[in-house]
């Protein structure tokens, strides 16, 4: 069946769940009960089982024997490897992406960072993380390269579950735009260098939160 937009029902399942699990819309260890699923989608339960198959052959869900589907919980070393992994990818996006900017996108840029700064003076991880995730997907879309932004969104499902966890210390989350902050103005000035630079200060900022809700027996 297709819909409006020319895309099956199934895509539209998949990419919804696929934005929630990057968001942090769903936490570690969490069981995905397809039924709950659909009913908050508003859709039928067949989509649903599409989609989470193919998140599981993706590893952003598992199928776990006699529970079901669940979202995956992070060794500390898996975690790690993810955020080399990210510093690589995004750093590379990031400093292409600043070197390509136009006008308009600096200004988007300004706007998510004011956006942020509000979200966590309001204490509301949620248009935090909303408006985060457009902060980045707006810089690395402008780097050019169509599969670097494929592998960056692959690798945020890995980290997605526990980025509502980066809110629990209040202290700690009240620093979390700073690196946005900086991304801005070194964008602002031309220096896509720097721009790399806070990009990673952003990455290794809130890998110090979400390293210690890791397991770290797993």
């Amino acid at each position: 069946m297709k819909t409006p937009s020319g895309t099956t029902l199934q895509d539209d399942t998949y990419a919804t769940l696929r934005g929630w699990l990057t968001v942090g819309r769903f936490l570690p260890g969490e069981r995905l009960k397809i039924r709950q699923v659909a009913e908050a989608l508003g859709v039928g339960e067949m989509p649903v089982r599409s989609a989470l198959q193919r998140l599981a052959a993706e590893g952003a869900v598992v199928n776990v024997p006699n529970c079901g589907v669940t979202v995956p919980q992070l060794s500390r070393a898996q975690f790690d490897d993810v955020l080399q992994v990210r510093l690589m990818l995004e750093g590379e996006a990031a400093e292409k992406g600043a070197h390509r900017l136009d006008d308009a996108g600096r200004v988007e840029l300004r706007d998510l960072s004011n956006a942020m700064r509000a979200a966590l003076d309001a204490n509301d991880p949620k248009a935090y993380l909303d408006a985060n995730e457009r902060f980045h997907l707006i810089l690395y879309r402008a780097c050019g390269s169509p599969l670097l932004l494929e592998l960056i969104e692959t690798v945020w499902l890995q980290v997605g579950p526990v980025s509502n966890r980066l809110f629990e210390d209040q202290t700690f989350a009240v620093r979390l735009n700073d690196a946005h902050e900086d991304v801005v103005e070194a964008a602002e000035r031309g220096d896509s260098a720097g721009v790399r630079r806070a990009i990673e200060r952003d990455l290794f900022y809130a890998a110090q939160q979400l390293r210690t809700v890791c397991d770290a027996g797993a």
